[in-house]
């Protein structure tokens, strides 16, 4: 094929990505060959592709390609949820547009609409993800309430339920006034906000008894006493149940046993002694109000105390809060304000900054509420999923999440697995006249279940209500890894059989307890396996400032617009080079361009490679120049396969990077091109075309398109129709020759010198020099003439037994060379430049010599780490002796 000027990407990524699909090259059934299998963390269908996918997608997609590319049958799962919050509140919204209430609505009604949503909107994110090159097999794309998923739901609810891990009951939960539902501790956003901190004043029964004065600590007596609360919360005082004191607080002492009233509505509540209670918080005193906070709810269980809840669903005040009734939450915050100062409750206001829980879903404040729930038990659970993580089975990667994960499932708490929507998989539970309830998978034999249990025979269908809410969507997703291939309605299948357990799996650390360690026990209890062997866990997509990538800040790029910019591979790259395993992505668009910029090099050293004219006549003079990157590759590919084994994917690439654009483009084809107009030999020509096909192979899993498409170039030869890059053999890790690599170094440096040089006296890199060097070492430099006259633009190359007065001089390794200058050489410039390296190579060694003598490193570093530092002593205290006497010839 002709090659354009410059890569394209759009035209290259809509070809390639068309051909893959029409040869099948994503698709995966099972075969003799080792599994490697990833199902995607399924995307909400009401999303569209974000920064954070765009980093979990691009992770999954290497090891994918990778495996591929590894000769094994390499399956990736798409997929989506069906967000039950989100997605309801997409639907609402739709209708509001029509003029349609959902309360207007029957169920099924509710759910055509819904599930017309869906149809439209609901694959949206998998075909952007198609944009960024994910090769998922989409004939497998699978959505959680397909019939099949949802009958594993409710099987699963059932299953449990009979093992006794499933119950009813009044819990306090986080509800959102605005989806008004319940929504789990995962879709509870924190954030800081400003708020007010309200001292009211609450007073004591009884006249004329003791109190003590906030200021002094002193008692004083009064005609009426009261006793100050602080609370951001005043609208709830009407729900308050008890005010709690420390008992060891002796500025309260004299409250122990007393009641007050609660300010406006005057009833009387008991003053409780705990020491939860914090005496240097506030005033010490805490109003108790166990319907709306979670640790009140606990004090009021300890004490014995009523639980009175004065806010409806929607968060306004209902009638038990006796004023304001009907009044929106925050609305009645403010009046409330305005009613206790009125009363002289109000002893002042402060501004105060605190946490809030908002929901992820429709962004309301979140209300701690109590509230009839269906619960699934944990703790049964829990102990075989901590087990499989802390024996290895499965491994969190970085390690550093072991602990968070340990504490979490330690300290577990009861799931509350209920959601008050219609959008979902609705809860088996079938109710009775009398109030008890049966579960069962569906009415007819819910029916049989009630006439046993209530020994009436003449019950129907028409005295069974099945409960109106649904299961929680996690309670759906944590069967994925089963479910995507039927591992419940056909628990013996040949897909379950062959890709079960999965290989890896990536996603966030939020959600390391809310989602993967309920997988975990999932696959522990329905198929006594865990579902996947290792969790890549990747960090948050953070701007250049530190701040999570968010529509709200405006700081997140839209993904597609980067692909339209960059091209899918160098955002892909972009994306990699700065995300290593569990640490947070500091994001910059300058990434991309520095992808796009390596996509130009590859294409570009290409361009050159194809532009050479091959004479089967000339002799090969590159030998040395071929084995070193021979060698030099195939230590590139054990670094690469290291990284690869830790999960360093970030590494890998930029290993990957540094072995094209520096070792292959900046060194290996500068000692290898030919004089301009000039033929290249036949043997060289051949081993560069074939470092440059293993080099595409290496690069596919990153760079998938750009490599794709050099692939099929006539430069590398006659392709068949399947013949693609996609799956050809990765290499395997050859010779290395470590004299050549290690003497090639010095080379490198040699040269780099010698253009330092011409660069500080301002000599034309045209303008040849002549350069003699004096040995220490055992490097055989007359082998390696060729490449130094080439690139350092050397006419005389020679060994000397003496020092050469009067020439620029330098050092690699422990040997030095100079370089004798036309002009005279600066006698002052020459004594700085060498006082600069004396005092660098000073520097240097002192940290060397701190690492050789700490204790802790020379008992905990490999033998081989100690070598290097070691060898790095050596080095650098030759180097100083020559400077030292050069310093005393030049009589410094």
């Amino acid at each position: 094929m002709s090659i354009s000027k410059t890569y394209l990407p759009k035209e290259t990524e809509e070809k390639w990505y068309s051909y893959w699909l029409k040869h099948d090259f994503f698709k995966s059934v099972p075969d003799e060959r080792e599994p490697y299998t990833i199902v995607i963390p399924p995307p909400n269908v009401t999303g569209v592709l974000h920064m954070g996918h765009m980093l979990n997608n691009t992770i999954q997609d290497v090891l994918v390609r990778r495996a591929r590319m590894k000769g094994k049958n390499a399956c990736w799962v798409p997929g989506t949820d069906h967000a039950s919050i989100a997605t309801e509140a997409k639907v609402v919204a739709m209708l509001k547009e029509r003029g349609i209430s959902k309360k207007d609505l029957t169920r099924p009604e509710f759910l055509a609409y819904a599930w017309e949503w869906k149809e439209k909107y609901g694959g949206i994110i998998l075909e952007q993800l198609k944009k960024l090159g994910a090769s998922c097999d989409w004939d497998r794309t699978r959505f959680t309430m397909d019939e099949e998923l949802s009958e594993a739901v409710i099987d699963t609810f059932i299953h449990l339920y009979k093992k006794g891990w499933i119950y009813r009951g009044v819990r306090m939960v986080n509800w959102d006034p605005q989806g008004k539902t319940a929504v789990s501790d995962e879709e509870v956003i924190r954030k800081e906000v400003n708020q007010k901190l309200y001292y009211i004043k609450y007073e004591v029964a009884g006249d004329g008894l003791p109190v003590a004065s906030e200021d002094t600590g002193n008692t004083q007596h009064a005609t009426r006493n009261y006793l100050t609360i602080a609370t951001t919360r005043p609208e709830t005082i009407m729900a308050d149940a008890a005010i709690c004191i420390n008992p060891n607080d002796e500025r309260y002492l004299h409250l122990h046993g007393k009641k007050v009233f609660i300010p406006l509505i005057n009833r009387e509540i008991p003053v409780v002694l705990d020491e939860y209670v914090t005496m240097d918080f506030g005033t010490g005193c805490l109003k108790v109000t166990p319907a709306h906070d979670l640790n009140d709810y606990e004090l009021g269980q300890r004490h014995n105390l009523p639980v009175i809840d004065i806010l409806n669903d929607d968060g306004t005040l209902n009638e038990k809060a006796q004023i304001l009734v009907g009044i929106d939450r925050f609305a009645a915050r403010k009046k409330i304000a305005v009613l206790l100062e009125e009363a002289g409750a109000l002893e002042k206001v402060e501004d105060y900054k605190s946490q809030i829980g908002f929901s992820e879903r429709t962004d309301a404040v979140i209300e701690p509420k109590l509230s009839m729930q269906w619960f699934c038990k944990m703790s049964e659970m829990a102990k075989p999923a901590l087990d499989y993580v802390l024996k290895g089975e499965v491994k969190l990667i970085p390690e550093k999440f072991v602990n968070t994960y340990r504490h979490w499932m330690e300290n577990v708490r009861d799931w509350n697995i209920s959601r008050q929507l219609w959008w979902g998989q609705q809860i088996p539970a079938w109710y009775l006249p009398n109030g008890e309830f049966v579960i069962a998978k569906n009415i007819d034999e819910a029916l049989v279940e009630a006439k046993l249990k209530t020994q009436n025979s003449k019950l129907t269908t028409a005295d069974l209500t099945q409960d109106p809410d649904v299961v929680d969507t996690w309670f759906s997703s944590w069967l994925w890894p089963i479910s995507v291939f039927d591992g419940f309605k056909d628990p013996d299948n040949a897909d379950i059989n062959y890709y079960y357990p999965t290989n890896d799996l990536v996603t966030a650390p939020e959600i390391l307890f809310f989602w993967v360690a309920r997988m975990i026990m999932a696959g522990h209890e329905f198929r006594g396996q865990a579902p996947f062997k290792n969790v890549y866990l990747t960090g948050i997509v953070r701007d250049k400032l530190g701040r999570k990538m968010s529509k709200s800040l405006g700081n997140s790029p839209d993904p597609l617009d980067l692909i339209e910019k960059y091209g899918a591979d160098g955002v892909r790259v972009g994306m990699l080079l700065c995300s290593p395993a569990g640490n947070d992505l500091m994001f910059d668009e300058s990434y991309c361009e520095q992808g796009r910029n390596f996509a130009n090099k590859i294409w570009n050293a290409f361009k050159l490679i194809k532009g050479w004219e091959v004479d089967d006549n000339l002799e090969n003079p590159n030998t040395i120049a071929i084995e070193w990157f021979g060698s030099r590759f195939n230590q590139a590919l054990g670094e690469i396969e290291s990284d690869f084994a830790q999960y360093r994917l970030s590494e890998a690439l930029m290993s990957t990077y540094k072995l094209v654009w520096d070792d292959f483009c900046a060194w290996y084809l500068e000692m290898i091109k030919p004089a301009y107009q000039h033929p290249i030999d036949r043997a060289t020509y051949t081993a560069t075309v074939q470092f440059f096909e293993n080099i595409l192979k290496v690069l596919h899993p990153f760079m998938p398109f750009l490599s794709e498409e050099l692939w099929h170039d006539e430069l590398l030869g006659e392709r068949g129709e399947k013949d693609c890059c996609i799956v050809a053999q990765l290499p395997n890790i050859g010779e290395i020759n470590s004299q050549t690599l290690s003497d090639l170094e010095i080379v490198k440096i040699i040269i780099t010198q010698i253009r330092n040089i011409r660069n500080t006296k301002q000599i034309s890199p045209k303008e040849a020099l002549e350069l003699s060097y004096k040995s220490n070492s055992r490097v055989n430099y007359q082998q390696y003439q060729a490449i130094i006259s080439k690139l350092g633009n050397i006419s005389q190359f020679s060994e000397v037994d003496d020092k050469v007065i009067g020439a620029v001089n330098f050092i690699a390794s422990t040997d030095e060379f100079f370089i004798p200058l036309s002009q005279n050489l600066d006698p002052v410039a020459e004594c700085a430049r060498l006082g600069k390296e004396k005092e660098y190579l000073l520097g240097f060694l002192k940290s060397v010599n701190a690492k050789l003598g700490n204790e802790r490193f020379m008992s905990n570093a490999k033998p081989e780490v100690i070598e290097i530092e070691q060898r790095k002593r050596a080095d650098a205290e030759a180097k100083l002796n020559i400077i030292e006497q050069n310093l005393i010839d030049l009589a410094c």
